[in-house]
């Protein structure tokens, strides 16, 4: 168990913990019995390569969903935040609702079945719930829910024998199955693990590996705005037109291919699969090259070799993955954040981040640098869009208050 000051400082601790452990009694007539954090994530490098079997670099960030928790005994599920109205829901009535779908009673209902598949036994608790992720950010806010959701039942009825990957697992099944989002693992397994991990999601069970963080520099995000609402379309193409250019050679992901192959079939290929499947199935394969760079430079403490890593993935994701900007929407808000960080940032490195179309704009930002970086992007995108960050070593966690502090 994490005592909160390790992922913020006391003032913050005593401030949050203060107002959830008011909320919850005033909510359900008594103290919080448990605290836990789920961080957001950001995407390092690796867009768009997880749902085949890819490879990424993500990391947890210093942002969080932190929940006061205690457990039910009539197996009901009440997850209360702020001024939204409660989640209610028992955990004997799992199943699939259609009116549910892209509602976050959705993905607790979701993670919840997912769990009781696996075999594990648990009860109901009451909870709830404050967020410092950022709006629109695209640093995974459902993402952390969900995990959040599966820490708080490993807590306190699995013993914490629950393997982060399984939390993570239960959150992609939820969101797929249950919200009507065909994500792939990456937001959750970043969340689940916490700290910075090069994720080669080839196998069954995905192969994680540490990996330092480069020192000196801050993260700014940019919401670059749009709604995600409409986007799924989107997203879900890039899913399919993978898929399909896999199919044609008898696979279900590309993970079970090489790029030799592709080059070797484009002629006929092309007559099966539209050319920007083809494009976004280069882009697969030499994101994951770059994943597998951007992880060793970090190892070896090259963090130029790195940045040009994050920089070429950004450049990859507008000219070839094609989820900088809308089809033919003549509004391309994230790609003038591209350019916009090209003219401002002295130093580090910047790329589009997560899903794309629309959202964020991820900079590296030589410490000290990001005040000027972020006043820039502020100008043109507003301050209540641009968010100053860093990477978190704790996925999600329970948490707990010094006994003096309460």
């Amino acid at each position: 168990m994490q005592e909160y000051p390790d992922l913020y400082g006391s003032e913050e601790r005593l401030s949050r913990g203060g107002r959830l452990a008011a909320d919850f009694k005033a909510q359900f007539g008594e103290a919080p019995a448990y605290f836990f954090s789920s961080p957001g994530r950001a995407e390092i490098v690796g867009n768009h390569t997880d749902h085949n079997g890819g490879k990424v670099l993500v990391s947890a960030i210093s942002c969080d969903v932190m929940a006061a928790v205690s457990p039910r005994t009539d197996g009901s599920v009440v997850i209360a935040s702020g001024a939204y109205y409660p989640i209610r829901l028992s955990v004997h009535e799992l199943s699939v609702r259609e009116r549910e779908r892209g509602k976050s009673i959705s993905l607790v209902r979701g993670v919840l079945r997912y769990l009781k598949e696996l075999g594990c036994a648990f009860g109901g608790f009451s909870c709830v719930t404050h967020s410092t992720i950022f709006r629109g950010a695209g640093v995974s806010s459902s993402a952390a829910f969900e995990v959040l959701i599966a820490e708080i039942v490993n807590t306190l009825y699995l013993g914490g024998k629950l393997p982060a990957m399984e939390k993570a697992r239960a959150g992609m099944y939820a969101e797929n199955d249950y919200f009507g989002k065909p994500c792939g693992l990456l937001d959750q397994a970043g969340i689940a693990l916490g700290g910075l991990n090069a994720i080669d999601f080839s196998s069954r069970e995905p192969r994680v590996t540490p990996v330092p963080a480069p020192e000196g520099y801050r993260l700014v995000l940019t919401n670059t705005g749009g709604s995600h609402a409409k986007l799924t379309g989107h997203y879900a193409d890039i899913r399919r037109e993978m898929g399909e250019v896999a199919a044609f050679f008898h696979k279900k992901y590309l993970s079970e291919l090489q790029e030799e192959a592709l080059l070797e079939a484009l002629p006929s290929l092309r007559q099966k699969v539209s050319d920007r499947a083809v494009l976004r199935a280069f882009h697969f394969f030499e994101e994951n090259r770059r994943v597998e760079l951007a992880a060793e430079a970090l190892c070896e403490g090259d963090t130029a070799l790195f940045f040009e890593q994050v920089l070429a993935s950004g450049e990859s994701s507008l000219k070839f993955l094609q989820n900088c900007y809308i089809p033919g929407d003549t509004s391309e808000p994230l790609v003038i954040a591209l350019k916009l960080s090209e003219k401002v940032l002295k130093g580090g490195a910047y790329r589009m981040m997560g899903g794309g179309f629309t959202g964020t704009v991820l900079a590296f930002c030589p410490a000290g640098g990001e005040e000027r970086y972020s006043r820039e992007m502020a100008r043109v995108f507003g301050r209540e869009n641009v968010f100053v960050t860093d990477l978190r070593a704790e996925g999600a966690v329970q948490v707990s208050f010094s006994e003096e502090n309460n």
